[in-house]
């Protein structure tokens, strides 16, 4: 008779599903956080707003329907049809990188103002001044920050088995449907999504210390 435990190594090929969603994810909010977050705190007006609605959009709208709205809606209408994982990425993404620019925004405002005219007085240009004074400063201090989304968007990617997504509950609950018993798959996920949010953030939690600006900012 085939058991849950027949199916372990099944469910647990989906961590790496996971970690690909998670990883995608949390990289493509990084590359369109921390330029949206320089716009915010930097650019004029216009800049100001439309970060302001992106971050507003993708913070305000449920996962599912972002997930079901690109899928079906927005990347058909524009000729593509791409494969679950990838929708589910980009769009991890694009919700992540509405967080991580008011991440990145809340960071950078607590470095003190006079650094940056310091630094415009030493004869940089602005981009300068925010590429090599505020911007190193800036990723450090987000890093706590950064540790939280890592555990929200780990979290969110078990929505994408809506898609069809070999991560872990879509394993999981194939096992359930195939041997009828739901509580110890199911346990299994939940441990499983314990074990990636307490290495994650430990992880990150070692690079924190390491890099920290001693002075600026408390432990996390």
């Amino acid at each position: 008779m085939v058991t849950v435990w027949d199916y372990l190594p099944y469910i647990l090929e989906g961590v790496w599903w996971t970690l690909g969603l998670v990883g995608g994810g949390l990289l493509l909010g990084f590359a369109i956080g921390l330029p949206l977050a320089v716009a915010q705190v930097y650019g004029n007006r216009i800049l100001k707003g439309l970060v302001e609605v992106y971050a507003w959009f993708f913070r305000s709208v449920p996962l599912l329907v972002l997930l079901f709205l690109f899928y079906w809606g927005i990347f058909p209408a524009l000729g593509y049809k791409l494969d679950p994982l990838t929708c589910s990425i980009l769009v991890l993404g694009f919700r992540s990188g509405g967080y991580q620019s008011q991440i990145f925004r809340g960071a950078m405002q607590s470095i003190s103002e006079g650094q940056f005219i310091a630094a415009r007085t030493l004869g940089m240009s602005n981009s300068q001044a925010i590429r090599h004074i505020i911007l190193p400063q800036t990723l450090r201090i987000a890093i706590p920050g950064w540790a939280n989304e890592y555990a929200i968007i780990l979290k969110d990617s078990a929505i994408c088995f809506v898609l069809g997504v070999m991560e872990i509950l879509t394993r999981t609950r194939y096992v359930v449907m195939a041997t009828l018993e739901p509580l110890l798959p199911y346990f299994i996920a939940g441990g499983l999504f314990i074990l990636l949010t307490y290495g994650g953030t430990k992880l990150v939690n070692i690079v924190y210390e390491k890099t920290r600006i001693p002075g600026l900012i408390g432990r996390m």
